[in-house]
């Protein structure tokens, strides 16, 4: 769709170049799909030339420029290999990727950071930064910096803390979170469908104080978060009391995607196969057997 109230390209990430009127752009696949009546200017992300994805001592920092094609890349990035054997939690990577269900031009286009900016319910981007203890960086107009928990930052459908100027820059998610053993769990209503329900579990290293950690997102229009500590991973039962009381009924999205009826039973099913997976000890895989990537963890 054309911006036809767009005057002005500004290259630039300073938000104090920001001003009434104005729209972030870093892949713009949301803001050229719904139109505007009221921008004026883009303030293009892109020219700041950040590196798409960074590894350090602390864990993984993601660029909200970095598109859905880079992110989908880099476990098989040459930066990727020193952290494979211990990141066990890349396996989430290309999973939240092929959740988009979308071309390879969405893919090159669109970008981590303004997909959680844009605070879908069913953003996958969203989805895997959450379930990882991802904290995003926020610049604000004056020089103000500040972070807040991806699971804090959306607050509903299309909604979210981020004040008018300010800027998501980036994503970081920590290295105990990435070193945990991990468990995806999908549904759609139909095989190319927006995603209806997607929970994300993991269960933290021993080392990492062993916390089971399961986030609800799709089927609730913010993301939910359900964490039990080393020594109190939940009975069946325990789980679904637990769901009870953290996702009430009118948290439940409702849209063509799927009835609430239908996502909260899915949610708890989903759960509850996570839990299973997550509780019991786990397996040696077969050499090779049903992996895609290449059997390196």
């Amino acid at each position: 769709m054309d911006l036809n109230t767009v005057t002005d390209l500004v290259p630039t990430a300073d938000p104090a170049d920001w001003r009434e009127g104005d729209a972030w752009l870093a892949g713009g696949t949301v803001l050229f799909s719904y139109g505007s009546r009221t921008l004026r200017r883009l303030l293009d992300l892109t020219s700041a030339g950040w590196p798409a994805l960074t590894v350090t001592d602390d864990g993984l920092e993601i660029a909200a420029t970095c598109t859905i094609a880079e992110l989908y890349a880099f476990p098989e990035a040459p930066a990727a290999a020193p952290v494979w054997g211990s990141w066990g939690a890349l396996d989430l990577v290309r999973p939240c990727c092929d959740a988009f269900v979308a071309s390879f031009k969405i893919w090159n286009t669109s970008t981590v950071g303004g997909n959680v900016a844009t605070s879908l319910p069913a953003g996958p981007m969203t989805s895997l930064t959450a379930a990882l203890d991802g904290v995003v960086e926020v610049w604000g107009p004056g020089g103000a910096r500040r972070t807040q928990p991806v699971s804090e930052l959306v607050t509903g459908e299309m909604r979210n803390t981020l004040a008018p100027g300010e800027l998501l820059r980036a994503i970081r998610l920590p290295a105990a979170a990435l070193r945990a053993r991990t468990a995806f769990r999908r549904l759609s209503l139909s095989n190319l469908g927006r995603s209806g329900v997607l929970l994300i579990g993991r269960v933290d290293a021993p080392d990492d104080g062993g916390e089971l950690v399961i986030t609800v997102t799709a089927s609730t229009r913010r993301p939910v978060q359900l964490r039990f500590p080393a020594g109190a991973h939940p009975d069946a039962a325990g789980l679904a009391a637990t769901i009870d009381a953290a996702i009430p009924a009118d948290l439940y999205h409702d849209d063509i995607h799927g009835l609430p009826a239908w996502r909260r039973d899915m949610t708890y099913r989903l759960a509850q196969e996570i839990r299973a997976e997550l509780t019991n000890p786990p397996t040696a895989p077969d050499a090779g057997a049903g992996r895609t990537d290449g059997g390196r963890r």
